[in-house]
């Protein structure tokens, strides 16, 4: 018996919409390429061309009966325009425009491979229809079976008596089993009516009707619920859903149930418009269960970036608050539970090619027993710079008007206006630069509320005049270590600082505190920020640094020395305290080593070589495995915190502990009162078709009472856990489930070292 070829005119209207079976599970379950995927024989060479209104069939016997019908028996192969089907019999009923084919049926496209029983298909009624069938994605673990598919000719899907999983063997990790799913690719819409899931075989819930996406675009839908505890809030169980509300909008609505303080509602919308963006966040508990009285608690916080032109820009960023404790009796992801103030600020900002200005209005609401912020309301800035004809000199003018305001009505407050106008002459090459700096500065205080402070005056004028001369040199030379081929560099730099001595205790202190003295802090040319303190300098500074950079430029090794040498005493009131300054600074240094991409190491130390002891100091090494797998050993010294000596150890390590088990720790001691500040440790297992992660913490209390004193309990800690499941596919990431959460999920978090290329 020989094979039949015969040439065959078919409507493909009733036959294509199999293609959206393919696309529509393809987009449905977006899994990690990564894990072993079944594959199936090519049915037909793809390298024949057909036309594109025509199918080919092969078969072992045929019988046609001319414009009535055609049945082939035997092996029979239907292909054409990217796709095949094989079966033991195809009939074509030309008279009504129906297909029908029974037994072994085999589809294929290049997208999906399906197999069932029988296929019916009907023109005049476009539809297409399988029974019995199982299907497969192509390179993607999705599949599943259906007692019945149907594709219309709209596109829309229907699968009665149907599972779907992406895991594989005998029993599935998971499946969902539904009595009818319903999919439309168009609408970017899915639903399961009466679904069950299963885990490895038993079923764990039933719900009677969920929608999802069946693509990466974004779709409104339950997301992943998550289930935590803590000794402040009890039990804890959150079901986000997610709204998408437009293209440009979307909101997350947040249950959270905790079985302590009571039922909370988290919202969170983001928006962009444009060149415009921000998010509102709004947390809100109606009555706290652990507290004795109907308060209601809650947090809102707005932020906003934009450009409204141009050369307009705006910025907003303000948080409001319910009380003190809100962030450490139920915590928020806004902020860290340590955090001592919250941001409000709002501005916006023009910009020309050479003049700019802003309008700022600022406070901060501060929690506890910290210092009372001022308000500037407002804050204005101008700022103006002229290019000179002679080597890249510039002329340039700032100027600002600040209004200090404040609540505490036992504080001073003040109108502050400042002008300055300098000349600076920069020369730069390769191998050398001097920066020239000549400036004059004037400041105004205009200062209400004074009675209680004697030295306080009701109007004070400041005018200083500022020098400023630093240069460098920039050294190399080629060097071998290690038998490895290196740029070695060797950097010094000089800088000279003269601003003349002025009493300025008449002067209230309103946005001024000091600097930080590290290496980089030692060519500033200001010890305060702000403008309320303007030190007196007749100094020098020297600094000296040295690097390796490899056959790339990257930098594998560089250390830095320097210090300020004063060439005379000076003294400068900052808070009622008097900061003098005589003979040398502390020695500042910076290291970096970087043995390979896995190791490395940085410190920075100021240290003060008069009392032969440390002022300042912190470490860290890091061994990184590769972008997830981590070790962290960090250092945290300071001689004066708050008037307190600080010292603290964290270890910290992000580890896979095999290819589905990942580790995620922290430790952090404090070594000057001998206790443990706080203990994470977290598990993640993660498969080809889901993950589940959980996690335990402990860390120290720390409350404050209502005279808004900060309190900390050495011997009282906040401790609970953490459970959260994820299925993979439904709209998911094919990528592998970051871990990055759980590192940062601390009262420190995690700092991620850096990597510096020259």
């Amino acid at each position: 018996m020989h094979f039949l070829r015969t040439l065959l005119v078919i409507s493909t209207t009733y036959f294509f919409p199999l293609n959206v079976l393919a696309q529509t599970a393809d987009s449905i379950q977006n899994i990690n390429a990564s894990c072993p995927l079944p594959t199936y024989p090519t049915i037909v060479d793809g390298s024949e061309t057909l036309n594109s209104d025509t199918y080919n069939i092969w078969s072992k016997s045929t019988h046609i009966k001319r414009e009535k019908f055609a049945k082939f028996i035997g092996g029979v192969t239907l292909s054409g325009q990217g796709q095949a089907i094989s079966a033991d019999e195809l009939f074509v009923d030309r008279t009504t425009s129906a297909l029908s084919a029974t037994g072994n049926i085999h589809f294929q496209n290049p997208t999906v491979d399906i197999f069932a029983s029988s296929l019916d298909a009907s023109k005049s009624q476009n539809y297409t229809e399988l029974t019995q069938s199982s299907y497969q994605l192509a390179g993607n673990p999705g599949h599943g079976s259906a007692g019945n598919i149907r594709i219309t000719g709209d596109g829309t899907l229907t699968l009665v008596d149907s599972n779907f999983t992406t895991c594989y063997g005998e029993v599935p990790d998971w499946q969902i089993q539904a009595s009818e799913i319903s999919i439309s690719l168009d609408e970017n819409h899915g639903e399961a009516y009466n679904a069950r899931f299963k885990l490895f075989g038993v079923p764990v819930f039933y719900v009677p009707y969920f929608s999802f996406p069946v693509s990466n675009e974004r779709k409104s839908g339950f997301l992943y619920p998550k289930f935590s505890s803590s000794q402040r809030t009890g039990f804890q169980f959150e079901s986000p859903f997610y709204w998408n509300i437009a293209p440009n909008m979307d909101a997350t609505i947040t249950p959270r149930y905790m079985s302590k303080r009571g039922l909370q509602l988290l919202t969170e919308f983001r928006y962009l418009s444009g060149q415009q963006n921000g998010q509102l966040n709004i947390e809100y508990l109606n009555k706290d269960d652990e507290l004795n009285n109907d308060d209601k608690r809650y947090l809102a916080r707005i932020q906003h970036v934009g450009t409204i032109s141009e050369n307009i820009r705006a910025y907003v960023d303000y948080t409001t608050i319910s009380d003190d404790n809100y962030l450490v009796d139920i915590k928020s992801e806004q902020y860290n539970s340590n955090d001592a103030y919250l941001y409000q600020i709002g501005e916006i900002a023009y910009f020309s090619d050479n003049w700019f200005t802003k309008l700022q209005l600022q406070d901060f609401e501060v929690l506890g027993e910290h210092q009372t912020s001022y308000q500037t309301l407002p804050h204005i800035e101008f700022s103006h710079f002229t290019p000179l004809n002679f080597y890249h000199a510039e002329f340039d003018i700032y100027s600002e008007i600040t209004r200090f305001t404040s609540n505490n009505l036992a504080l001073p407050e003040a109108d502050r206006y400042h002008f300055e106008a300098g000349l600076t002459l920069p020369i730069s090459t390769p191998a050398w630069f001097l920066n020239s700096e000549l400036r004059v500065l004037q400041t105004n205080y205009h200062q209400t509320r004074t009675e209680a402070f004697n030295r306080l005056e009701k109007s004070v004028n400041r005018t200083l005049p500022k020098i400023r001369l630093h240069g460098g040199m920039n050294f190399d030379r080629d060097i071998t270590y290690f038998d490895q081929a290196f740029t070695q560099t060797l950097e010094p730099q000089l800088q000279y600082l003269y601003i003349p001595d002025e009493d300025q205790s008449a002067i209230g202190v309103y946005d001024t505190t000091t600097l930080q003295d590290d290496y980089d802090g030692l060519f500033r040319d200001r010890r305060f920020s702000g403008l309320d303190r303007i030190a007196q300098a007749n100094q020098y500074s020297w600094g000296i640094t040295s690097r390796l950079l490899d056959n790339d430029n990257t930098e594998k090794f560089r250390l830095s020395v320097g210090r300020i040498v004063y060439l005379n005493d000076t003294h400068v009131s900052h808070n009622n305290q008097q900061i003098a300054s005589s003979g040398e600074s502390a020695l500042a240094s910076e290291l970096y080593l970087s043995l390979n991409r896995n190791w490395q190491f940085s410190s920075d130390i100021q240290y003060n070589t008069k009392e032969n002891s440390t002022n300042r100091s912190q470490s860290s090494l890091d061994y990184i495995f590769d972008n997830n797998n981590t070790i962290q050993l960090n250092h945290r010294y300071s001689k004066n915190v708050s008037g307190s000596k600080l010292e603290q150890v964290s270890l910290l390590t992000s580890v896979a502990v095999n290819k589905n088990w990942q580790f995620v720790g922290r430790v952090t001691q404090d070594l000057k009162d001998k206790r443990s500040l706080e203990s994470y440790a977290g598990l993640q297992y993660e498969s080809c078709c889901w993950a589940v992660r959980f996690a335990f913490h402990r860390h120290i209390n720390s409350n404050i009472d209502e005279q808004n004193q900060f309190q900390q309990n050495r011997d009282e800690f906040d401790s609970g856990f953490m459970i959260q499941f994820i299925i993979k596919g439904l709209g998911g990431n094919r990528q592998p489930i970051d871990t990055t959460e759980m590192f940062n999920n601390s009262i420190f978090g995690y700092k991620r070292p850096y990597f510096l290329n020259n």
